[in-house]
């Protein structure tokens, strides 16, 4: 208090305030030429300063199987078209079950722990884990059969909590590969139906498929598998029912195996309409299923929205927008020519579509049909 005091004393001496009141020394003026070159500096400056400052979102990506090259570079492709930048603005971390679907909530809660900001979950069994470890921090899922059902969301206009994304309606379309199937191959009356009875919707899926046989004229045959080690009991028991067709129901799991499956179709003579391209690659006869790496560019707007401060409570789900169908060239022929068929019957908006047929250099065929066609 003393030294304070004796300050404030000293402003009062006329010498003192002289002094300090004085104008500078002209050794201490800038002179005119240096301040172009500071303003300058300050200009360049701060903009590097902002852009050390700018945030750097972290997502986790959860995936029940290995993810395939081509739906990741369609994901990326979707963030960069809105501006985020891998390292720059925006870093995805991925972690992958390999097919081990016990091992996601362990895997979601590395995510969480790492400071995931948002949380990408590819398909029902990964949005259950995600939800089941966080209720805050955003989720995004890719290619949900039905979020509805399964609790993760409570409906598709008001999701509500912190969960929203994309479904691929997989109720509906199921029957509809059924009907592709008895298209391609008119004879096939029965059709073992193969399926993950450990993912909730495909329940929903084979309780829709069963009740859609009256119209098809077809019987179906259920043939239940939990994990890949089921699937040799699975085939065992198709081979003593005998059926003359197979359908797999779209799931991790069965993607996750769509090699042994494509292989046990061609070993037994089984016509057989799978869910996605990749089936078909590995020797399977047709698919049909939703257009994956559309809904993984589709997926980069909610991320967008919500990093943004958009609230996921509020985001209304989209349904799949675009389907495809893949199939060998023998299977080509028969499906474009019942196509060719039934275009008269088509809304114009579905007739347009089939004549986008292409043929791949593999000998397949890729057609692209918006919802409700």
């Amino acid at each position: 208090m003393a030294v304070i005091m004796e300050r404030s004393q000293q402003s009062l001496n006329p010498c003192i305030d002289a002094q300090y009141a004085a104008p500078l020394s002209p050794a201490w003026k800038l002179p005119r030429a240096t301040a172009p070159v500071i303003l300058a500096l300050g200009l360049v400056l701060v903009p590097r300063i902002s852009e050390a400052e700018q945030k750097v979102y972290k997502l986790g990506f959860l995936w029940g199987l290995p993810p395939i090259t081509e739906w990741i570079a369609a994901f990326d492709q979707g963030l960069s078209d809105l501006g985020w930048i891998e390292g720059k603005n925006i870093v995805v971390e991925s972690r992958s079950a390999d097919g081990h679907f016990d091992r996601l909530p362990g895997l979601c809660a590395e995510l969480v722990r790492d400071g995931a900001d948002l949380i990408v979950a590819f398909s029902a069994p990964e949005t259950l884990a995600a939800r089941q470890t966080t209720s805050s921090i955003p989720i995004v899922f890719v290619v949900h059969g039905d979020p509805v059902y399964t609790g993760d969301i409570q409906s598709l206009a008001h999701p509500g909590g912190n969960v929203t994304g994309l479904s691929q309606m997989h109720p509906e379309l199921s029957a509809k590969q059924l009907g592709l199937l008895k298209q391609v191959a008119p004879r096939v009356q029965q059709v073992a139906v193969v399926w993950n009875a450990g993912n909730a919707p495909k329940y929903a899926d084979w309780q829709y498929l069963n009740s859609a046989t009256r119209t098809l004229d077809i019987a179906v045959q259920s043939f239940p598998v939990y994990n890949p080690v089921d699937f040799d009991s699975a085939f065992a028991a198709i081979r003593e029912q005998r059926p003359d067709g197979m359908l797999t129901l779209g799931d991790p799991l069965t993607v996750t195996m769509r090699n042994k499956l494509a292989n046990f179709a061609l070993q037994e003579r089984l016509p057989t309409v799978f869910t996605h391209r990749q089936f078909v690659e590995a020797g399977g006869l047709i698919s049909y299923g939703a257009n994956f790496p559309d809904l993984l560019r589709r997926a980069a707007g909610y991320i967008d929205k919500i990093l943004k401060g958009g609230d996921p409570s509020s985001m209304p789900v989209q349904s799949c927008s675009t389907y495809l169908i893949l199939g060998a060239a023998r299977a080509a022929l028969k499906a474009s020519q019942r196509m060719a068929a039934a275009a008269g019957r088509l809304p114009p908006r579905c007739q347009v579509r089939i004549h986008t047929l292409t043929r791949s250099r593999a000998g397949w065929f890729v057609a692209a049909f918006p919802t409700g066609c």
